[in-house]
């Protein structure tokens, strides 16, 4: 539910018909209004996703306004054995991984360690000399040429270094099977070393490809700092923010707490193989990417987000400054770079430092409720953070499902914004 005073703006009208909108929708307020929950709804659709068996297991959290205006939690964290879900369940949390390393990292940054546009090079000098994949020869080896400038700093915060994740077309693919620089069993620096001999998808800066640039950051922050990465993010994120909860390596007495992790398969929720669903986590493996890895809880994850929407300050404590932030959360694409991989499917976003950032307002009505200047990343087993400073809000969604669920994010967005939520009017 929205507050609304005043009259329909014409700008608000073009775009609702636009867009395709039906007209109440572009009822919309001429002065700025915050976002009033309706605590019900988000915890109907929490409770539909388990009843309806889109996931095992389910929790959100929101803060606004200085305060925490809901917590709730449906279902369990593992079936199997009749464990809840629960306030104080550990989760795997991937990908939301990579803005805790991208935080690390700016803070290198606004010390003065390194330039955005320095080459990485410098730094890494195994990434020198990079080159492109153009295709395969005859027996199917990748063909390569030198890549048309060198990768920089900036472009390993923005997914333009032209890296790839785990697969690629071709001998390119091929290639990176064997490489297997995302195995567990390497450590940091053997991941960078094994990434750097594998050609790049594309030139530097011409296309978002999402990928394992997130891992070379951490080893920026290795490499700088002089610390091994997760050490540096335990000291100067971790315990600053009281995040006592959260790490990469854990004992296993706290597997107890672990969610297990589904998976969707064949019109039903599968748990997924134990070896595979702890070999995630990286327990008992030399393995801490940059990329991935963290088990947090909701509420340890929550301080890191409340961090963000205090401009980098929390409880006196600043983690970051506010202009690193305003970098960070800045969409740094350049018009030019119009692949983008899965980016769009998103919403009207750009990317900054490991933040996917709204840029204009939903544009149809399938696309995920949000308001402009928002940021935001998730995770592979469906799990969703983001802040909304427009409306002082910070949302986690903790769940773990795979493969990806957007339309669980799509659902719970709609649930805390409504679902006719356009953001407050242009200026």
């Amino acid at each position: 539910m929205i507050a609304r005073r005043g009259g329909l703006t014409a700008i608000a009208l073009a775009l609702a018909t636009a867009a395709g909108f039906p007209a109440q929708v572009a009822a919309r307020p001429a002065e700025v209004a915050s976002v009033r929950l309706d605590t019900r709804r988000i915890e109907r659709a929490v409770s539909a996703m388990v009843a309806q068996d889109r996931t095992v297991g389910a929790s959100v959290l929101v803060w606004q306004g200085g305060r925490e205006r809901l917590f709730f939690v449906a279902g369990q964290s593992d079936r199997e054995r009749g464990v809840p879900f629960t306030r104080d369940t550990l989760v795997q949390i991937f990908s939301m991984t990579k803005p805790v390393t991208g935080v690390a990292l700016m803070q290198l940054w606004e010390q003065g360690r390194f330039r955005l546009d320095d080459p990485l090079a410098l730094y890494l000098p195994q990434f020198a000399n990079a080159r492109v994949y153009l295709g395969d020869d005859a027996a199917g080896n990748p063909l390569t040429r030198p890549a048309s400038r060198p990768i920089l700093v900036r472009d390993v915060v923005r997914h333009t270094a032209g890296f790839v994740y785990g697969e690629g077309p071709g001998g390119l693919g091929r290639l990176i099977e064997r490489v297997d620089h995302l195995s567990s069993d390497n450590t940091l620096a053997q991941l960078g070393d094994k990434l750097a001999t594998i050609p790049l998808i594309d030139d530097p800066g011409r296309q978002w490809s999402y990928s394992a640039a997130v891992d070379v950051q951490a080893l920026l922050v290795q490499t700088l700092s002089g610390q091994p990465f997760d050490e540096y993010v335990r000291d100067h994120i971790f315990l600053p923010l009281g995040m006592t909860d959260s790490a990469w390596k854990r004992s296993a007495a706290d597997r107890a707490r672990l969610a297990r992790i589904y998976e969707a398969k064949d019109g039903e929720l599968q748990p997924m193989a134990e070896a595979q669903w702890l070999e995630a986590n990286f327990i008992g493996k030399p393995m801490v990417m940059g990329g991935s890895g963290i088990v947090s809880t909701i509420d340890d994850y929550m301080r890191f987000a409340r961090m963000l929407l205090g401009k980098g300050s929390l409880d006196g404590v600043q983690v970051i400054k506010p202009q690193t932030l305003a970098v960070m959360t800045d969409d740094m694409l350049d018009p030019a770079i119009t692949k983008r991989s899965f980016l769009p499917g998103k919403g009207a976003l750009g990317f900054g430092v490991d933040f996917a950032v709204r840029t204009a307002p939903p544009q149809t009505p399938e696309e995920n409720r949000g308001a402009v200047g928002e940021f935001f990343w998730d995770g592979m087993p469906s799990m969703l953070f983001w802040v909304d400073p427009v409306n002082d809000m910070a949302v986690v969604f903790a769940t773990q499902k795979v493969p990806f669920d957007g339309t669980l994010h799509r659902d719970i967005r709609a649930a805390v914004y409504g679902r006719d939520y356009l953001g407050p009017p242009a200026r």
